[in-house]
């Protein structure tokens, strides 16, 4: 049903691009970038390079604006530099594009489709869609990227992902106007920490199916210094959604699971421990009711915890919070499927 809904026409699609040391890539990119869009912003994050001058002295596209940073945001930081002047300038749809080359033009459509359409609010890549795709990615990001989307699906909560850290994506302007940039990572937790925020705000938000290009290219992640630093951010921010999600902003049946497991759960462990060393010093058996006063407690509070994770589960947001298209464009969007069919 998907392919049916209507395309927004009136909409203004722009691109973000954040430029560091990526001189030898940036020039193509911008060239292979199709006419749908009718924005692009370069954002040149203290370069080292230069990227920002090679880029206004060598193109000549007229969609083409150059923004600097005096001083290394990181990604994130050149991110929404670029966002907020995206918005600035009227856009409603924006797309963030690596410059490096990983990140193929021609799926621009494709990534912001979801958005357009009004079926979400943000739209990300996905590398491991296909099975020929994932035998294609390095090891490390291959099993790096999958431990990494099993713990944003806790600290985001939004189960139905995957490939977080992918940085291809799209994100409708009323979406944007609901975050606030002070809260989002500047450096390379920018992507989850977007998913994060977004969570939060109760957006809707679409994996596309997409391939990679693995090509000379070099990351700036270094992947041992930051995945410490990673994981105790999600861990931190999973403790804050379930607090604000199942306590502060909404108390049902499932924040009584929660309660109740958690409380059983650490009750039968602690009990269990605390007889088991005293088992140990005194080398007297454990009784069978002492036993099962340990044991029912940790089985009862598992399954209550299991059934507050599949209501979380189902708690993703699946209301759009861009404003439904209008009955013309809905027309618009029939009338023009219905051309397309004819011809």
């Amino acid at each position: 049903m998907s392919r049916l809904a209507p395309i927004r026409l009136d909409q203004t699609l722009a691109v973000v691009i954040p430029s560091y040391k990526v001189l030898a890539h940036v020039l193509d990119v911008i060239g292979r970038i199709g006419p749908e869009v009718a924005m692009i912003f370069v954002v040149d994050d203290a370069c080292p390079e230069g990227s920002g001058n090679h880029v206004e002295e060598n193109c000549s596209d007229p969609r083409v604006r150059v923004i600097r940073h005096a001083q290394n945001k990181g990604v994130g930081g050149a991110v929404m530099t670029g966002y907020q002047a995206a918005l600035a300038a009227g856009a409603d749809v924006i797309v963030k594009l690596d410059g490096d080359g990983q990140m193929d033009p021609a799926l621009i459509g494709r990534i912001a489709r979801p958005v357009l359409e009004g079926r979400a609010d943000y739209a990300k890549g996905n590398r491991f869609h296909s099975i020929w795709n994932v035998r294609k990615m390095p090891a490390l990001r291959l099993w790096g990227n999958a431990a990494l989307s099993f713990v944003t699906k806790l600290s985001s909560g939004y189960w139905s992902l995957f490939d977080p850290t992918n940085g291809y994506t799209a994100i409708h302007a009323s979406a944007l106007e609901m975050l606030e940039p002070a809260n989002i990572s500047e450096r390379y937790f920018f992507e989850t920490d977007m998913l994060i925020n977004l969570g939060n705000a109760r957006a809707v938000v679409a994996d596309v199916p997409m391939e990679a290009v693995y090509g000379e290219e070099i990351s700036n992640l270094n992947i041992r210094r930051e995945s410490g630093q990673f994981l105790i951010k999600h861990l931190r921010e999973m403790v804050k959604r379930i607090f604000y999600n199942y306590l502060l902003r909404d108390f049902s049946l499932a924040s009584v699971q929660l309660l109740a497991g958690s409380a059983m759960l650490l009750f039968g462990v602690v009990f269990g421990m605390v007889h088991w060393y005293d088992s140990l010093a005194s080398g007297h058996i454990a009784s069978t009711g002492t036993v099962m006063v340990a044991v029912l407690p940790i089985i009862l509070g598992f399954q209550l915890l299991l059934n507050f994770l599949a209501f979380d589960m189902a708690n993703e947001p699946k209301h759009p919070l861009q404003p439904a298209p209008s009955l013309t464009e809905l027309l618009s969007g029939t009338r023009r499927r219905e051309a397309t069919k004819v011809a």
